[in-house]
């Protein structure tokens, strides 16, 4: 289970988007998640669908790698759409059971909630595919910067969000080992109802958070022991740099956001 998680991980490449800069691929992860909301029929899905479908092409990752990604969000994703199927009861009525209603309106909402969910995870998950964790620290640092004025710990910011990039992988391997060695003592995690499944998993939590806090204070005591000074005393040994390509990539996506706010007029 643990194991297909992808978020957080870096896949070398040397795809066209794995050459863009790491700041032109936050503003754009960032901006996808807005933009996507101006979709509201069908065209507007479909082309939201296929302008992700072509970055992830772009990559050279394919797209079973990130299908395969999703399968630990299935879970939260199918508890999400359940609550949009139930609790709206504006429409027409589909099902009435006791005190269980579906309308027109709830199903509707069901599927826009799911396949937003679904484009927004892709889309994003490019971001941590193709780009290193301390180039996206970097680029965030970047983008930050003018912050710096207002008394905002940019850098400080950009190093927990290194650490944390770095650290869901990791974590996510330390949970499937987990589960191997509870599998070994007779712990079944994919069997018997909803609730005993999910009770199933609640002895992971004490060693895996025991791990995580393990993990943190060794790395607070190597930061300290190599003389670790953050901020602008800090130099770097890549250099951000802006290139043609990242002006194609901006011009392109903007092109996408007219073409799919034109759509929210196409029927």
């Amino acid at each position: 289970m643990f194991s297909n998680m992808i978020i957080g991980r870096y896949m070398p490449g040397n795809s066209w988007i794995h050459r863009l800069d790491a700041r032109t691929k936050l503003v754009l992860s960032i901006a996808f998640i807005f933009v996507v909301f101006f979709a509201n029929n069908v065209i507007g899905y479909a082309l939201a669908a296929v302008f992700t479908l072509l970055a992830i092409m772009m990559t050279g990752l394919g797209i079973g790698v990130f299908l395969r990604g999703l399968r630990p969000l299935v879970l939260l994703m199918f508890i999400t759409t359940l609550l949009q199927l139930f609790f709206v009861q504006t429409g027409d009525v589909l099902v009435h059971w006791a005190f269980i209603t579906i309308t027109t309106d709830g199903v509707i909402n069901s599927i826009v909630v799911f396949v937003r969910f679904m484009l927004i995870i892709m889309f994003s998950t490019i971001l941590t595919l193709t780009t290193q964790p301390l180039a996206v620290a970097d680029g965030m640092e970047s983008l930050l910067k003018p912050f710096k004025k207002l008394g905002l710990p940019v850098s400080e910011l950009a190093l927990m969000l290194s650490i944390a990039l770095r650290f869901v992988p990791t974590l996510m391997d330390e949970a499937q080992s987990i589960m191997n060695a509870q599998r070994a003592r007779g712990v079944r995690f994919n069997e018997g109802s909803l609730m005993a499944r999910i009770k199933s998993f609640v002895p992971l939590l004490i060693p895996l958070f025991v791990n995580a806090i393990k993990r943190a204070i060794e790395l607070g005591d190597a930061m300290e022991a190599r003389g670790y000074r953050g901020g602008d005393h800090r130099t770097k040994y890549r250099i951000l740099t802006w290139h043609t390509q990242d002006t194609v990539a901006m011009i392109g996506f903007v092109i996408f956001t007219i073409a799919l706010i034109a759509t929210r007029w196409m029927m």
